[in-house]
């Protein structure tokens, strides 16, 4: 069994915000894969079912993200799992807007979802990392992940989103490599390889006219010729 964690902050207010990235793909992935209806659980809402033959629960911690170490915490419990079995989905300022990374253990760069769980799980769990992007200056991070996502992300926000989803039965069996093919093809997708020349110009050229004469001869001139 997995347990995967979308990170977010509860509430309307926040939902279209970039920080809930990682509640907007758990409630992807549940859509698409027609897992039960969210039921409030472990200080968040979870929802059990299958990615094919693996089992996993996906949950949405509602602690506000500071505290969101204590909802996953609870979770673990309750399922008997270990921090290996535990996958995070969250946000990523130091990755550019669409880009998807896959990671096991490491430090929470000062995220402060990932420092909550760190406090009770430690590093070793998985982390999927949304990248979404740096505002250019930290004193205008908490306004940038606190806005909503504008207008002009919603494709590549869409491809993100529908790329972890059709990945989300190989995050589950731990075929990382496969989850991440899946996500790029919806991201990356292959163009046909038609190269950059265009058709060639098989209309022949247009025939040269030949030279015409440059003067008519007259009479006399013609009349001259015949004693030269």
């Amino acid at each position: 069994m997995k347990l995967i964690v979308g990170l977010g902050n509860p509430g309307t207010k926040y939902a279209r915000n970039r920080h809930n990235i990682g509640f907007m793909a758990v409630e992807q992935m549940a859509a698409d894969h027609d897992f039960p209806a969210w039921k409030g659980k472990h200080q968040g809402s979870v929802t059990e079912g299958r990615f094919g033959s693996t089992r996993a629960v996906l949950l949405r911690p509602e602690t506000f993200m500071n505290k969101s170490g204590d909802s996953v915490a609870a979770a673990m419990r309750f399922y008997t799992l270990e921090p290996e079995d535990v996958i995070v989905i969250h946000d990523e300022l130091d990755l550019a807007p669409a880009k998807v990374k896959f990671k096991m253990g490491g430090g929470h760069a000062g995220h402060n979802g990932l420092r909550s769980i760190h406090s009770h799980l430690g590093p070793d769990y998985g982390r999927v990392r949304l990248g979404i992007g740096h505002p250019g200056h930290k004193d205008r991070v908490a306004g940038y992940v606190l806005h909503d996502f504008a207008k002009g992300d919603s494709d590549w926000l869409d491809d993100v989103l529908r790329g972890l989803s059709d990945g989300a039965p190989y995050l589950a069996e731990g075929d990382n490599a496969k989850f991440m093919n899946a996500v790029s093809l919806r991201t990356a997708p292959a163009r046909s390889s038609t190269g950059t020349k265009g058709p060639e110009n098989t209309t022949p050229p247009p025939r040269e006219e030949p030279p015409k004469a440059s003067e008519e001869r007259n009479p006399l001139q013609k009349l001259m010729d015949r004693f030269k």
